[in-house]
Parts: C-alpha cells; structure tokens; sequence
C-alpha cells in the first residue's frame, strides 16, 4: 500500500493554509516559519506504563503533563514488536513488508575493535526522517541507541541525514547502562569510572540526555530536529541510586540472580526507578523549551519501540499492569508487543487534554512531518499524515486501508489491522500453512477468542493482504515466507 503525493494532496494543502495564516484561507502569503521537531522514543516501554495511560504504581508526571499539554494517540503502533526493525520502519516511513531491516540482526566486529559493531545497516541513498528534514534547513541530531548500522557504514547515523550523534551505535552495547564509553559522532568518548559493571560513576542515560539538551541550547536560532531514542527502560536493570530509593520496600521483591542480564537485588523498584528516570528527562527537555522561548514553536512526539519485555523474571509485567488488557509482550505481534504511547505537542495547534482512537503507526510519522512542512513524501512509502487528528480536523483525516506487520523474528510473525480486525499468522518459518487467527478488538481487545471459523469471508480477505503487502526483502535472512512474486504463492488456509 504505497503512498503516493496523490493520496496526501487534501492534507498537505490543509497543512498549507494551517501554517499560511492560522486556519484562514490564504493563498500566495508566506507560511509561518517552521517548527522545531522533536522525537522521543523509549525502549521496551508497554503501552500502560505510563500514569495517562492508567499506570498506577509507577510515577511519570512530566509525561503525564505532556499529555494533558497536547493530544494522546490510544491505537497508535509500533511497526514491529523488536528494536532494529521498528527503528528502520520509523525512520523510513515503510511497513514491515517493504522495509529493509526485519529483525534484528548484529554485525561484528566494530571499527573500535571491540564486538558491538552495530546492526544490519540502511543502504547508502536511503530516504530517512533525518535526511528530509536536513534538506529543509533543520541542523540534526540523535542521542541514543540508533540500531540501524556501525559506524562507518553505510547505515552511520552521520551518513544517514544526522548532523550529530551520541549515544549508543550497537543496540548490544546499550544493554548495559554503565558502559565504558559512548559513541561520540564516529569516535569513542570513555566514561571514567565505568567498567560496564551493575554500577559506576557516570550513568549512560544521563550523559546521553546532558548531551541532548546542550544541543538544543546550542542550536535555539535554528530549525533543529531532535531525535531521542533514549535507551530507558530497556534492561539491564540499572538505576541511579537517588531514583530507586523512591520505590525500594514499596513492593515484595524478588531478587534477579543474572542469568541473561546483570543481577539485580530489587528488579520492581530498579524497574519503575528507570521509567522515571526518563521522565525526568523528558521533563527536563521541556522546562529548557520553555526556558528559551521555542516550546509554542516546537512539534514534539513521544512514543515506544515496541512492548514491554517478556523476561519476567526481570520485568513483572502482570505486576505493573504494563500493557494492560493486551495479549502479548515485546517479540509478539499480538496488541501488547506492537500497540504503543503517542503523546503529540504543539500549543496553539492540538488542543490539550484530547484524545484520539484513530488507527496509526509509527510509519505514518514521516508522512506526517512532511505534512507540517508543506513537502510531499517520498512515493514508495506506506505512511498516511496524521496532521488533521492533530489539528482537530478529523472529517479531513484519511484512514488506512490496513495496518501490516512483516517481522523476520520469533518463528516469523505476520499481522494485519483493518478496521476493527485483526488477522494474526505465526510460526510461518517451520510452518508455511500456519492457520490465520482473526480477532474483533472491538469486543475482544485481549485477542482471546479466534473467529476465523465464524467470518471466512473477512479471513480470507486478510490472508491475502498478508501475501500482497510483501515485497521480498534484499537479504535472505529477512526471508521467511511467501511473497506475490513467488509462483507457489497462494492465500493460504485462512482456517
């Protein structure tokens, strides 16, 4: 389902008169300068983590206030359930089943000698977020966890429309929060007093976030595109000190003995300590927005790569109630690996305190801030503008046909929303003939009860868009089951 400048022509001429003179029908005038983007993503955080989105154990009242500044987003998601992929599907506009990267994947070693070489890189002449944004004028920058290639190659933060990195290159890297350096730009800054272990003297999410913020201060009398990927709450389970004391004896603990990740005495209260910890960061970058008169002129997004984590003997989902009614964790494209937050701000555009229950995807983002640029979109992506739920013009809101989600990982996973469906096909590597389950999330939002049997018309017609919506990937590792091209393609038992 490419997109093409056709489809979007309604909303960016919307876009257009919006910018041009406050709602007011103005053509030939001059549009009113462009804003400052801000894009913050949080790592493996569930869908009902946050106090807006019903958490009640854990405390994020900087999140909370940007939601009531701005507009929350209740059937927003993610593109795939695992970083790398969602990453790629963000920062291309494209879903699953036309992106490049389809899992994870690690390339070693890196230019540093060491193994965290990065993951499968975006080709050279990839079309990204960042580099349209550069080409506008805007000064770029990324701090965190990137995902989407090492340094040097072809799919560098620094070759991929980003003016400055810092953080995180390797998403191996980042499973630790102590580390002994950070990627600065294309070079290693050491962190003193760090020897990757449980503890240290400079925690990683802080200097990242330190860094972020000099570089909103240094560049205010620009356009600036500023994308945080912080690496929060992703495990390891590590915490500042001062932060975990503010859940330690809260709750009963089970220490976590570090079979997969460093051990960790209190993993409930380091836990929650970590989500607001990023809190407190976000609350952070908002006071400087504020403090230098940019925040009325400032589009800033929040959302999640993907679920919570299913390593519950580190992460007590059930106990945090993190994805809510949701079946499923991070890995799993049922709703609790792939439905997500998305909080927007832009005082004086989207009205605060409301609520949207639009169906979107982290791929519509791109289209999206093309839209409040007045540019149109590459054609070969698959995102649809958002811009009028934003700007309270649903009647102008162009809907998706279907949802899809083409994920290489966890036995090979396919997923389709249309409407109030949901079609979900797994195991497809060992089992090609896998049957298709489909899901009314209107009455059943848990994706307990398959009524596949009950509506073979519409499964049917899901198991087709599952084939149809596929281009084969370049790499064979992202090939797991039938694509269009394919001469023994067929719908498949919809059964």
């Amino acid at each position: 389902m490419m997109r093409s400048a056709a489809l979007l022509s309604v909303t960016l001429a919307g876009a257009a008169v919006f910018l041009s003179n406050g709602c007011s029908p103005a053509a030939k005038q001059e549009p009113a300068a462009k804003p400052n983007i801000v894009l913050i993503m949080a790592d493996d955080l569930g869908w009902k983590e946050l106090g807006c989105y019903g958490q009640q154990k854990i405390k994020t009242p900087n999140l909370d206030r940007l939601a009531s500044q701005g507009m929350r987003f209740t059937n927003f998601y993610a593109g795939a359930p695992v970083c790398a992929p969602d990453r790629c599907t963000l920062m291309t506009g494209k879903h699953g089943g036309h992106a490049v990267v389809r899992n994870n994947f690690e390339v070693k070693p890196s230019v540093f000698g060491d193994t965290f070489g990065g993951q499968y890189p975006l080709p050279e002449g990839t079309v990204t977020i960042a580099s349209l944004l550069k080409a506008q004028g805007y000064v770029t920058g990324a701090f965190g966890k990137w995902g989407l290639g090492g340094v040097g190659t072809s799919g560098d933060p620094l070759k991929q429309g980003f003016d400055r990195f810092f953080g995180y290159n390797c998403q191996r890297h980042a499973h630790n929060l102590y580390p002994r350096y950070l990627v600065d730009n294309d070079k290693q800054r050491f962190l003193e007093g760090n020897t990757r272990g449980l503890t240290g003297k400079h925690y990683a999410p802080q200097v990242i976030a330190d860094e972020m913020l000099k570089f909103v201060r240094e560049n205010k009398d620009r356009r600036f595109f500023v994308y945080y990927p912080t690496v929060l709450p992703h495990l390891a389970l590590q915490a500042p000190e001062e932060y975990v004391a503010r859940y330690r004896g809260k709750w009963p603990e089970t220490p976590y003995n570090g079979k997969s990740y460093l051990p960790n005495p209190t993993p409930r209260a380091t836990y929650a300590a970590m989500i607001s910890f990023m809190d407190d960061q976000v609350g952070r970058l908002m006071a400087l927005l504020d403090e230098l008169g940019l925040a009325d002129n400032t589009v800033v997004l929040f959302t999640s790569d993907n679920g919570t984590t299913l390593l519950k003997d580190q992460v007590d989902a059930e106990f945090f109630d993190s994805v809510g009614p949701l079946r499923g964790l991070k890995g799993s494209v049922y709703e609790g690996g792939i439905r997500v937050p998305l909080i927007a701000r832009w005082p004086g555009r989207i009205q605060p305190g409301t609520v949207t229950d639009l169906p979107a995807a982290q791929y519509d983002i791109m289209a999206t801030l093309c839209d409040i640029l007045g540019i149109v979109p590459p054609a070969d992506t698959d995102g649809i503008s958002f811009l009028p739920t934003l700007l309270g013009r649903e009647n102008e809101q162009e809907r998706h046909e279907y949802l899809f989600w083409d994920f290489a990982g966890y036995g090979g996973q396919i997923a389709v929303r249309m409407g109030k469906w949901k079609a979900v096909r797994r195991n497809l590597k060992k089992n090609p003939d896998a049957p298709l389950e489909l899901y009314n999330l209107e009455k059943d939002i848990g994706e307990t009860t398959n009524v596949a049997d009950q509506y073979p018309e519409i499964a049917a017609k899901m198991a087709k868009i599952m084939i149809e919506a596929r281009k084969k990937p370049q790499e064979e590792k992202f090939r797991f089951w039938r694509y269009p091209e394919d001469e023994r393609s067929t719908p498949g038992n919809a059964q």
